[in-house]
């Protein structure tokens, strides 16, 4: 990065090939080409051989490999090749399943994306933030963030927030000039940089440099932070462990017994190899991978979506949303319905002095100024705009000094409390009068009403003191249709709907009543400034209705849920929403939002819609369901089998599978679990946030693990007993009996119901049948003996439909109990 804030704009132009009007089209694509993309998103993940080869990372999998190739130089070559071509089918399954993902997600991600308003060809338009090139001129307003490293050449007013460089929360002042080279980051008031946000006032910038050109590019290059794991992410990650240490305590006894059998070394190393192989959750990461992308599109297809993947659980197990009226609860599109003076009468000139404002302010665009111009066309010939005083949280007003007919004139408009402390007088018919109390009167008694109420006041100079108040601009937001019915619909799924706004407190009980939200627990921004830490958790999980909220209140509203014990959402559009974004647990914002607000989400809503949040949750819910029904899979008919095989180590005098029918059994059972990803989820499986529920899982996997074992050992009897079956008759029956079974018990697990009234989707049924067909054809294909299988005797297909039958059936009442137990 070089020290660009050393040079006056000047210099920077001549250096950068560059001009006050911006770069012509050709300029900045032939520098797009040279520069690339200005980004500091990881590389994308390969689609090709990288993405293939992280199919086969596993030390079990290398290891095995390894074996087998040993194994081929010891003259075992059939076998070894057999191994390693079930294991290159597995990575191929799980590489098609990947790149399918990903190649999907690539679309999503296309929908949503920051803008920056460039000057190209001595035009303002807005670009894509990537397609930024060092030299272009960016205009910065409110909201927006600083696209690249920047040198001022124009600017008013204009403060910048820069924790995300410096930690500093109060943003930092910015105005064209020189400082010297050796500046620290809070002397270079020149200079604006990649990552902060404009928090007030306008600038005009150069781009001096771009991705890893940029302050924050060298910092995140040093870093390579990752973001902080999810629930979700911790969850999988712990249950992954868990599996990997059972399997591993396991088999470790399985290749002992073997050993003290006297059983070949290499042959039982391999078996173990191969067991751990086909018990471990090697599959898991591929199998979040395919259901998250799958919801992740089907949320898309519901206008939300998600920037972030392992959000989507944290988006299914939210109970908590808190969100502002506008927007959400309303239409977000005011329309002034009168203007007035102090006192309530309709007034021409205060509608006029607030449409001066509205039409030369050239800060934040907001959609009180556009009910204002829309609301007439008014003359403001004579009317010259000398200079601007932005927006900002702390005086919540703007005002736009004018020259008419040789006198500075200040006109100021916003919110009412902040405007009442800067006006000395009020403008009663056709003059002025001190202030009054009926004033302040007459403010109430309109927020009771339901409107949202702006003051606009004028003065002599150029000062925000001493104002003259004009009157009232009233505004009316209508409530959406049907939000009574979506809060409703929300908290029956268990998510309860908290409303944080910095409106009148009026507007706040006036809104809560028409949805149904009683006032009864209306808190203040006030009540929560004069609140201790406890007090201000109490408050939080009692209390639905917050009005009068600052910006960092908010922020301390999330935090204290959720150290409640609650999983928060925040739906925020506005650069004030951006710290409690941060702080929520599920970032909610929207397309139409300000770009930083949109930075610091998780998810993001292409209609601000409570209809589009519930179905959004509930797509959640059903990709965590699945999820979920993966790993009941995965812990119940492979661990079952693991038991059987411990088990069978101790009495048979060979080995119950060989190696390479093991992994065969593992491909087997892949294809259902990849199909997971599409199955219908019950309807009453979404209607309360989902979670990780570790100890819930190993009761699961030792409950079902044994009864699976338990018809393993009555397969065995039959094998031994009955058919009086030799090594390679019983590895073939009980390979039969073991897919067989791991495949129909998918129709049991994946439901709560019994499992004739929740039927499965359709890939999912295939994958099933499918899957049965194959391996009831198996003994008796021209490969058979290249598995080392051999044809079953007709009478064991008798007895093996009695254990099939048995074990669904005897599974569908264990699976009643179980969670009944649970309840």
């Amino acid at each position: 990065m070089n020290q660009f804030w050393q040079f006056e704009p000047e210099e920077l132009f001549t250096q950068l090939n560059t001009r006050p009007e911006g770069l012509s089209t050709e300029e900045a694509e032939d520098r797009f080409l040279s520069c690339g993309p200005n980004s500091l998103k990881p590389p994308k993940k390969g689609r090709g051989i990288a993405l293939f080869l992280s199919q086969f990372k596993s030390p079990l999998i290398l290891i095995l490999i390894g074996a087998a190739g040993l194994s081929f130089f010891l003259g075992a070559r059939l076998d070894a090749s057999i191994i390693c071509t079930i294991v290159l089918l597995s990575g191929l399954l799980g590489y098609f399943q990947e790149r399918g993902a990903l190649n999907a997600l690539e679309k999503i991600f296309q929908i949503v994306e920051n803008k920056t308003m460039v000057r190209r060809d001595g035009k303002e338009f807005e670009i894509p933030t990537e397609e930024v090139v060092p030299g272009d001129i960016v205009v910065l307003n409110a909201g927006d963030l600083v696209p690249a490293d920047c040198l001022l050449f124009e600017a008013k007013h204009l403060f910048v927030d820069e924790a995300t460089l410096t930690g500093e929360s109060i943003p930092a002042e910015k105005a064209p000039g020189k400082v010297s080279p050796d500046a620290s980051q809070h002397e270079r008031t020149n200079a604006l940089f990649f990552g902060s946000m404009v928090s007030s006032g306008f600038g005009v910038a150069i781009v001096a440099g771009t991705a890893k050109d940029t302050l924050f590019g060298e910092i995140a290059q040093r870093i390579r932070f990752r973001p902080p794991e999810t629930a979700f992410e911790i969850g999988a990650r712990k249950f992954g462990f868990f599996l990997m240490q059972v399997t591993l305590y396991l088999v470790i006894a399985i290749f002992a017994f073997n050993v003290y059998f006297q059983r070949p070394v290499l042959d039982s190393f391999l078996f173990s190899l191969a067991l751990a192989v086909g018990l471990t959750p090697q599959l898991l990461p591929a199998i979040i991978s395919v259901n998250l992308a799958h919801g992740a599109r089907k949320m898309a297809a519901k206008r939300v979506v998600v920037k972030r993947l392992a959000s989507i659980e944290n988006f299914g197990q939210m109970d908590v949303l808190c969100t502002d009226k506008t927007g959400t609860i309303t239409e977000g599109k005011p329309r002034l319905e009168k203007a007035v003076n102090g006192i309530g009468e309709k007034n021409e000139k205060c509608l006029f002095y607030a449409y001066l404002n509205a039409h030369f302010q050239a800060g934040y665009t907001n959609p009180l100024d556009k009910a204002i111009l829309d609301s007439d066309d008014l003359d403001v010939a004579g009317w010259k705009k000398v200079d601007e005083i932005p927006y900002d949280f702390i005086r919540k007003r703007l005002s736009v000094v004018f020259e008419h007919e040789g006198k500075t004139v200040l006109i100021a408009k916003g919110a009412v409390p902040q405007m009442l402390s800067v006006c000395k007088e009020v403008v009663v018919d056709d003059h002025t009068e001190p202030m009054s109390p009926k004033v302040q009167e007459y403010f109430e008694a309109s927020c009771e009403k339901g409107f949202r109420t702006l003051a606009v006041a004028f003065g002599e100079g150029e000062k925000e003191e001493n104002l003259t108040l004009v009157g009232f601009l009233h505004f009316i937001d209508p409530i959406k249709e049907g939000i009574a019915e979506a809060v409703q619909e929300l908290k029956k799924r268990g998510v309860h709907l908290k409303i944080i706004t910095g409106d009148h407190r009026s507007i706040a009980v006036h809104v809560a009543k028409v949805i149904g939200l009683t006032h009864a627990h209306l808190v203040t921004g006030e009540e929560i400034h004069h609140a201790s830490e406890h007090g201000l958790m109490k408050i939080a999980r009692e209390k639905n209705l917050f009005a009068e909220i600052e910006p960092n209140q908010k922020e301390q509203l999330i935090l204290a849920l959720r150290k409640s014990g609650h999983i928060v959402g925040y739906l925020g559009d506005g650069i004030n929403d951006v710290s409690a974004l941060h702080s929520a647990d599920v970032g909610i914002s929207v397309d139409s939002g300000a770009d930083a607000a949109k930075e610091a989400s998780d998810i993001v809503l292409l209609n601000k819609d409570l209809h589009t949040l519930r179905e959004g949750v509930e797509e959640g819910r059903h990709t965590f369901a699945n999820t979920i029904k993966y790993v009941f899979m995965a812990t119940s008919a492979n661990f079952g089998n693991m038991f059987s095989m411990a088990g069978a180590s101790l009495f048979l005098s060979f080995l119950p599978l060989l190696p390479k029918q093991v992994l065969l059994t593992n491909l087997l059972t892949d294809f259902p679990e990849m199909a997971i990803a599409t199955d219908r989820v019950d309807a009453d499986t979404v209607q309360k946030p989902v979670k990780w529920d570790l100890p819930f899982i190993r009761r699961f996997m030792i409950v079902f693990g044994l009864l699976s074992s338990i018809f393993d050992y009555a397969t065995f009897a039959v094998l031994l007993f009955w058919l009086k079956a030799d090594p390679d008759l019983f590895r073939t029956g009980w390979f039969v009996e073991s897919v067989m079974s791991a495949t129909l018990v998918v129709l049991v697990i994946r439901t709560r119901h019994a499992f004739f009234k929740s039927l499965p989707s359709r890939p999912l049924t295939w994958a099933i049948l499918g899957t049965a067909g194959c391996v009831m054809a198996i003994p008796y294909l021209p490969i058979l003996n290249v598995f080392g299988f051999v044809p079953l005797p007709t009478s064991f297909f008798l007895p093996l439909g009695a254990i099939l039958v048995l074990y669904i059936l005897s599974a569908e009442i264990v699976k009643r109990l179980f969670f009944r137990l649970k309840k």
